[in-house]
This record gives C-alpha cells, sequence and structure tokens, in this order.
C-alpha cells in the first residue's frame, strides 16, 4: 500500500505513514473506552512511521505489553503499540480516522470480536477473533486485556 499521512485533530501531531499493513477492529474494553468505540486501527511497522513533532505526544501503559499514545494537546487517539513491555518500541496499530485519505483499506479482522456490544455489527466476510483466540495468538495474558 502507498505512503499516508495524518494527524491528530489540532495538527500537533503529523505523521507520514511509508507503508500500511491489515485493517482491523478492535471491540476489547480497554480500545472501547479508549476510543469511544472500537479502535479501527492500521498496521504500520516501526520502521515506517515517520512522525514530525513528538512534542505532544503523551503514552500510557495500559498493560504489561502495551501502551496508547495520544495527542496531549487535543486529546485525539493516536495509536496502539503491542510493545511486549518496552516503551516506545514496537509496531504501530494506527487509527484509521488520522488518515487524510483512508481511502481503499480493506477491513481484514476483528479481534475480541465476543467483546463487541450489541449495539453494532461489522458486515463482511473478514477474520473474527474471540478474546482467548486473540491472546493466543498474540502470546498476551490473559489476566489483563
Amino acid at each position: 500500500m502507498t505512503e499516508r499521512t495524518g494527524g491528530c485533530l489540532c495538527g500537533a501531531v503529523r505523521f507520514t505513514a511509508k507503508s500500511l499493513g491489515g485493517f482491523g477492529v478492535c471491540h476489547c474494553e480497554q480500545c472501547r473506552r479508549w476510543a469511544g468505540s472500537a479502535l479501527f486501527a492500521t498496521t504500520v511497522p516501526e520502521a515506517d512511521m515517520m512522525i514530525e513533532d513528538v512534542r505532544s505526544i503523551r503514552a500510557f501503559r495500559s498493560s504489561p505489553w502495551a501502551s496508547r499514545a495520544f495527542c496531549g494537546t487535543c486529546g485525539s487517539t493516536l495509536w496502539y503499540r503491542f510493545d511486549h513491555g518496552v516503551d516506545r518500541s514496537g509496531n504501530y496499530e494506527l487509527a484509521v480516522g488520522l488518515l487524510d485519505d483512508a481511502n481503499g483499506l480493506t477491513l481484514e479482522r476483528e479481534i475480541f470480536s465476543d467483546q463487541q456490544p450489541d449495539c453494532w455489527q461489522l458486515a463482511g466476510d473478514h477474520l473474527r477473533m474471540t478474546r482467548a483466540q486473540t491472546l493466543e495468538k498474540y502470546g498476551a495474558q490473559p489476566e489483563t486485556d
């Protein structure tokens, strides 16, 4: 996929993603609370993310294996990083809504699908993984998700 640019609501955080991976949706409770609904995100390899100015980026460790970033100026959700407990490492799960142009992305998977509220349903034929399947695939600990 071609290079994409994007940024937060106020423009304090701008980035270029040199390549995008699969587009997925996470229904876990943490993502729903953090993003205000399911997290729609695309994978950007760590080496392919160019951030123009990091001064407004704030992050917090949301589990022993992951951190979440947001804009400290406007509060926009930025990305989730499956960093195995090492701050500022790992691929970016970049919120799709930040992209200047999100056209052409294809929904490939939903994770924590058994935690999806009954008030929404995503259509299409794509992978749907339960909480147990998600934790098993990514090697995360079941006591905190």
